[in-house]
């Protein structure tokens, strides 16, 4: 009896050893590319020093604060300093992140990207993106937004 315990217990350890890398290694929903092992760069790092970053493949961590509600095409990453965020857009179509993934966490690797917008572009995007989530545009606030965008283009992200 004693002998049948051990042996159950012995093959309860193996499966348990086996199963584990699965389980880490199927963590979360893949949406693109797998991710390729890029080291991570804090969010707080990108805001600080976005030139140094602009045209090379980051990978950022964060809660989803933020997702496209009209094609899923983009979500907003909350990086470790309060009120920092990211956004991480995908290319239209390629990759549609639903809106239930909303307060989880994602790691999202891409092409970290530098927009310049005149004034007149940076309000009508500012406008899109006011009529993308239902809410009104403010004309006198937008006459303050700035003229540069940074973004992760994505090619993939894992949600947990």
């Amino acid at each position: 009896m004693i002998r049948r315990t051990a042996t159950i217990a012995a093959l309860c350890a193996l499966a348990l050893a086996l199963a584990a890398p699965c389980v880490l290694a199927g963590e979360g929903k893949t949406y693109g590319k797998d991710l390729t092992g890029t080291e991570v760069v804090k969010i707080s790092e990108l805001i600080a020093n976005p030139d140094k970053y602009v045209g090379k493949t980051v990978r950022a961590e964060g809660l989803i604060t933020d997702v496209c509600p009209k094609r899923g095409c983009w979500l907003m990453l909350a990086g470790d300093k309060e009120f920092q965020t990211v956004r991480v857009k995908a290319e239209d179509g390629v990759i549609v992140f639903p809106m239930s993934i909303k307060g989880k966490h994602a790691t999202a690797e891409g092409v970290f990207t530098k927009i310049d917008l005149t004034k007149e572009q940076a309000i009508e995007h500012a406008k899109h993106l006011a009529e993308e989530k239902g809410e009104p545009f403010d004309a006198e606030k937008a006459k303050d937004i700035p003229t540069v965008v940074y973004q992760i283009q994505v090619t993939g992200a894992v949600v947990r």
